[in-house]
């Protein structure tokens, strides 16, 4: 059993939770959701009375909900154990990976770190015309005007257009409202940030995107001494990819996921 000694001072310890993939409510592996990341953040914030928790981001985004059901709870727990939040971009954290990254009190980039895309999309396909050529008739019936909305076997509906635009710009308002909370005044006037433009390195700092561009471990050497341990927090992978096989593959998914990184050259 070992004794407590009041004069021997432990080391400080920063838990690294790493932040990687595209967001989405899907529990498949390798995404990025509340339900999954929730058991990983509490051990992280409670565990070993952390001096800090550092985040390492690499997202291009994904789903509103999930980015603000993450955020919200790093910065609950943040406040309730008065435990400050570093992020850390590797390559990208844009749209819902920016939001997870404003989320911390402080946000530093590789010099060839992305930033930004604080903005809203949606995108889709139209089937109408092919199954016109085809010979095949839609056939949709609803209660409510509004049911059908958007459905790609249809033609374009004006009306629905309108109706996605003003959703998209209640989203809107609440990402950028987000980061003027997390930014507050590092955040520069001198340019419209939320036009959904991104951003590179030093560029993004001189906006107030970031803080500054630094690696992990020099930083929080810097910051909490020499002596800091650091303590990996993740998402464990299921048994069957562990060995380099996966028992279930979605096209369609892995097809949405690539565009999303292609966006930023990834």
């Amino acid at each position: 059993m070992k004794r407590w000694i009041p004069f021997l001072k432990s080391e400080p310890v920063v838990a690294v939770v790493r932040l990687q993939g595209v967001i989405a409510a899907s529990p498949r592996s390798g995404v990025l959701n509340d339900a999954a990341l929730a058991p990983v953040l509490e051990r992280a914030f409670r565990k070993r009375k952390p001096a800090a928790v550092a985040l390492v981001i690499n997202s291009p985004g994904g789903s509103p909900s999930q980015s603000s059901l993450i955020a919200s709870r790093i910065k609950r727990l943040s406040t309730e154990l008065d435990v400050p939040v570093h992020a850390f971009v590797e390559d990208v954290a844009a749209s819902g990976g920016y939001y997870l990254a404003t989320a911390a009190d402080e946000i530093w980039l590789d010099k060839h770190s992305i930033v930004g895309s604080i903005g809203v999309i949606s995108a889709g396909f139209g089937f109408s015309k092919f199954i016109t050529r085809h010979g095949i008739d839609r056939r949709v019936y609803t209660a409510g005007k509004s049911k059908s909305m958007l459905d790609p076997f249809s033609p374009e509906n004006p009306e629905d257009i309108t109706r996605l635009k003003g959703l998209q710009e209640q989203i809107h308002e609440t990402f950028i409202a987000h980061v003027k909370d997390g930014r507050g005044d590092r955040l520069t006037t001198e340019a419209d940030l939320f036009t959904g433009e991104v951003w590179v390195g030093e560029k993004a700092v001189n906006l107030g995107l970031a803080d500054g561009t630094a690696h992990l471990v020099p930083k929080m050497k810097e910051l909490f001494g020499d002596k800091v341990r650091f303590l990996p927090y993740g998402l464990r992978r299921p048994l069957f990819q562990r060995f380099g096989t996966q028992l279930v593959s979605s096209v369609s998914h892995g097809l949405e996921e690539q565009a999303l990184w292609a966006r930023y050259g990834l």
